[in-house]
């Protein structure tokens, strides 16, 4: 197969790249280039930061700032929005237009989701919101918790914002 054999049968497996990319095309283009995401720094009235448990095999367990990638043609206030719906469970989080932070981050030791270039928000919900965690125990994949400090049990990858909580 020559490269715009290949490239055509990629195009053919993408339906709307507006709406995402199925995992094995996602995974091979990780290895080709950076991923540009944003990152949702959650803080309430109280000074409390909502982080996420996470447990995959890219990053690993631990608590980590909910975040997503950026699609093709989405801006970034658009991905802040969908991250809080997807993720936190509302569309009513209040974010700075300005971000935080960009960081690169590259994991050298492997070669899929590899690189990325971060974008930190500064984002605000009340204290009286509660996460709906429905039937997830505290060490299941997407649990919800307001935290007063910065758990020791943090993503690695996430170190870079330990500053911030």
């Amino acid at each position: 197969m020559n490269t715009a054999d290949a490239i055509a049968f990629l195009d053919a497996q993408v339906q709307d790249p507006t709406l995402g990319l199925p995992d094995a095309v996602f995974y091979y283009i990780s290895r080709m280039t950076p991923l540009v995401n944003v990152d949702l720094l959650i803080r309430d009235d109280r000074g409390r930061t909502l982080l996420s448990w996470r447990d995959d095999q890219y990053s690993g367990k631990g608590w980590h700032v909910p975040g997503g990638v950026v699609r093709f043609r989405e801006t970034l206030e658009t991905r802040i929005k969908k991250v809080a719906e997807s993720e936190i469970g509302t569309n009513n989080i209040i974010f700075e237009a300005t971000p935080m932070a960009i960081n690169q981050c590259i994991h050298y030791e492997r070669n899929i989701r590899s690189h990325f270039i971060s974008i930190l928000y500064a984002c605000f919900l009340p204290s009286t919101f509660s996460p709906d965690n429905k039937d997830l125990s505290s060490q299941d994949a997407g649990y919800l918790k307001w935290h007063e400090t910065c758990p020791d049990d943090l993503l690695g990858f996430h170190e870079m914002y330990r500053k911030y909580m």
